[in-house]
């Protein structure tokens, strides 16, 4: 019955004064329809008088036991309404159908279903998670985690991706996303993740890793950790971490480094900031700045996102740390150092003195090293060259081993501690200005150290112009011109001697 005719009977009755007998006529109407429409405004819908039993209904507070103890297991081992079903028919004598198993499974599941309560976002607080995407960096395609700092008022956010989620990514995605925002949140809410949490307490109590400890003595913000498995409280930097896999890493991002892909990322972010999010009075850029006083300056020394190893280097002049071993000159071997390791560079120091500078390598059980550190070694036992495990790979152009050949021809073993001689000016000088003193040395025909050095002396340093200031004695020497006749006539002089002789 439809809303035209329910308004038109109504009318004919109480308004037109019609006869309730004539209307049930003309409208084909029941008596107590008509006495339902003389009572209300609408049609009042379908309503059951009294609730019909179903056949699973006896069967629902095993069905429920089920699934109170399945929160107990692993999710992937967890009961299906297929498998209560089965269970139900095997174990229980159940001779109902699927389908009733299936609505009652999930009627349970709704009203166990948590409901949150809307949270406020104060100005100047974070969130910050990780999140995991593919990405091809120089043709390798690996799943790798990214960095991600919300701030809930405004909704700006920012986005990193690192080669692996550890204490120093942690760090390294604060200190940048505190740049790109321009201060400090006061207060920043994070999970629980062993980088930020040594054990915890109870409650709201957490023991704090060093490595936290750090970063939050540096830059002095209130941390908030959220409650096991009570991930709603941080809600906004999660959504944020499934809005920018979606737009930023989709399709699956091709880049020969990971600094090219975040340049990308630091543009898409502060693109974002144009914006404007429904129920927001303005933009996220305008938001930002409405709450960038309520948060903390940058401190004016920046925090080295370098986790510090003091360790020992061993007799092959390798220094491990994460897993992995470092070179480092040989002079070190034995000798106590400590290691820098950031995101991007491992730096190895002897005292004050930086004696090691390598790319940071982020698989497991590799070695990294550098030629040069290797040579002063190899000029006393020059007949390991060709079995130095250091220099393996070590690409130098063409005139190297021209020279090589040259040398070892002429000079035998001893051309070969020659050439590693020319091979230790690039510890001090660059590949393409040693091959050029090579080349200039090859072409004259004598292709000797002194010969390669004397093209490279001097070179780096600037000119000196000596200054009588300071030295007033020397301004009474009168040095006389030397007349060149005076050098002809000693040649002669040792002629005759000669020939006397």
């Amino acid at each position: 019955m439809d809303m035209e005719q329910w308004t038109r009977v109504r009318r004919k009755v109480l308004i037109e004064e019609c006869s309730k007998r004539s209307v049930m006529k003309e409208e084909g109407l029941h008596w107590e329809t008509l006495q339902k429409m003389l009572s209300h405004s609408r049609p009042p819908g379908y309503r059951r008088v009294k609730k019909r039993e179903r056949k699973i209904d006896p069967f629902a507070e095993w069905i429920q036991g089920v699934l109170d103890a399945d929160r107990e297991v692993p999710r992937k081992q967890r009961h299906t309404a297929k498998r209560i079903f089965v269970r139900l028919r095997a174990e229980r004598g159940y001779e109902g159908g699927y389908t009733a198993v299936k609505e009652l499974v999930a009627e349970l599941k709704a009203v166990k279903r948590e409901v949150f309560v809307p949270l406020i976002h104060r100005p100047g607080e974070a969130q910050v998670d990780f999140g995991h995407a593919l990405v091809n960096v120089g043709g390798v395609l690996k799943k790798r985690p990214f960095f991600v700092m919300s701030l809930p008022y405004s909704d700006g956010f920012f986005v990193q991706v690192f080669e692996r989620e550890n204490t120093e990514s942690f760090w390294e995605g604060h200190v940048r996303a505190f740049k790109f925002f321009g201060a400090v949140p006061g207060r920043i809410s994070y999970d629980n993740s062993r980088i930020a949490v040594a054990r915890m307490l109870g409650g709201r109590e957490r023991k704090l890793t060093d490595g936290f400890l750090q970063l939050q003595s540096h830059y002095l913000f209130e941390e908030h950790f959220c409650r096991p498995a009570r991930g709603n409280e941080k809600g906004v930097v999660e959504g944020i971490v499934r809005y920018s896999r979606a737009n930023f890493l989709v399709p699956v991002p091709q880049v020969r480094a990971l600094e090219e892909l975040n340049a990308r990322l630091e543009e898409s972010c502060r693109a974002d900031l144009q914006r404007r999010l429904r129920g927001k009075h303005g933009s996220k850029a305008q938001l930002l700045d409405e709450e960038l006083p309520m948060m903390r300056q940058l401190p004016l020394a920046e925090f080295e996102a370098s986790r510090v190893v003091a360790t020992r280097a061993s007799n092959l002049s390798l220094v491990r740390f994460d897993s992995n071993d470092y070179s480092v000159p040989v002079r070190c071997a034995h000798r106590e150092v400590v290691v820098k390791g950031d995101c991007e560079r491992v730096r190895i120091y002897r005292g004050d003195e930086e004696v090691a500078d390598h790319r940071r390598i982020w698989d497991k059980q590799l070695v990294c090293f550098d030629p040069l550190h290797y040579l002063v070694l190899l000029e006393r036992k020059p007949g390991a060259l060709d079995f130095a495990r250091p220099l393996e790979g070590w690409e130098l152009p063409e005139r190297f081993a021209v020279l090589r050949q040259r040398l070892e021809a002429e000079h035998s073993s001893e051309g070969t501690r020659e050439y590693i001689k020319v091979l230790r000016l690039l510890e001090n000088r660059s590949v393409k200005r040693v091959e050029q003193a090579v080349g200039r040395a090859l072409e004259m025909g004598c292709a000797r150290y002194e010969l390669i050095s004397q093209h490279l002396y001097g070179e780096g340093q600037e000119a000196v112009v000596f200054q009588l200031d300071g030295r007033e004695h020397l301004k009474v020497v009168n040095v006389g011109c030397t007349d060149p006749g005076d050098y002809a006539a000693l040649l002669g002089e040792e002629n005759g001697r000669e020939e006397v002789a």
